[in-house]
């Protein structure tokens, strides 16, 4: 994404409420299906729109994979909508989003919002990501505080989706919680939400493999500001 995008979304991207988590709070049961089922279809999701919106509305629940990933993301969403105006951006929050969204999808509970402890393989890469707990813990600490930093928010998401990815903090379900990391900054300024729409699962590999293996984020950035911009239309038009 160019500076001068950027800096053309930021103004535009604004929702009519002053106070952070208002605006996300009066636009909730669409986030929540809109964000949910867009993220979780990237992850391989099997849930069509029609069977996730019933089931997030209160729907019945069956005991499988993709709806307990579905249920997660709910909760992980009024998670975020619940203490973003308080907590703002942290590690914590972070990993606390990862603990949320990952519970009952992992074997080992222990490692709910947890450092990664050793090596770790991405399907389709030949990307090797950093092993240290150590240095993987100072690292995510270093991006949420240079996030934060960040005044254009919607900067601050992209650089929170790409650099999270990246790192591959977690043990597992790194670009699931980064995609939901990345709306802090757009909450917290009262912005439409970056839901993925319309993203399919191949451009958004491509994107990021380039990331991981080129370390070149232009793609990404590319599909960020295209996805968004749809993002922005039809969130301030359901505000007004």
């Amino acid at each position: 994404m160019q500076q001068d995008e950027a800096e053309e979304l930021h103004p535009l991207c604004h929702l009519q409420e002053p106070h952070a988590g208002v605006a996300s709070r009066k636009v909730f049961a669409q986030l929540l299906v809109d964000l949910a089922w867009n993220s979780s279809r990237l992850e391989g999701n099997r849930c069509s729109l029609e069977v996730a919106r019933e089931l997030l509305n209160g729907g019945p629940v069956r005991c499988d994979v993709d709806t307990v990933m579905l249920l997660n993301y709910k909760s992980a969403i009024e998670f975020l909508v619940d203490c973003v105006s308080q907590e703002g951006l942290s590690s914590l929050v972070v990993r606390n989003l990862h603990a949320i969204l990952m519970r009952d999808l992992v074997p080992d509970g222990a490692s709910l919002g947890a450092i990664r402890n050793g090596p770790l393989g991405i399907a389709g890469t030949l990307y090797s990501p950093m092993q240290e707990p150590d240095v993987i813990k100072a690292m995510l600490d270093s991006i949420v505080e240079k996030a934060a930093r960040i005044e254009n928010p919607v900067e601050a998401a992209l650089f929170l989706w790409i650099q999270l990815a990246y790192l591959q903090p977690f043990e597992s379900g790194n670009e699931l919680t980064s995609r939901l990391a990345a709306n802090i900054p757009l909450l917290l300024h009262n912005c439409a939400p970056l839901t993925f729409q319309d993203v399919t699962r191949e451009d958004y590999a491509l994107a990021m493999l380039a990331v991981y293996e080129l370390r070149d984020a232009t793609l990404a950035a590319e599909l960020l500001s295209w996805t968004y911009q749809r993002s922005v239309r039809m969130y301030t038009a359901r505000n007004a």
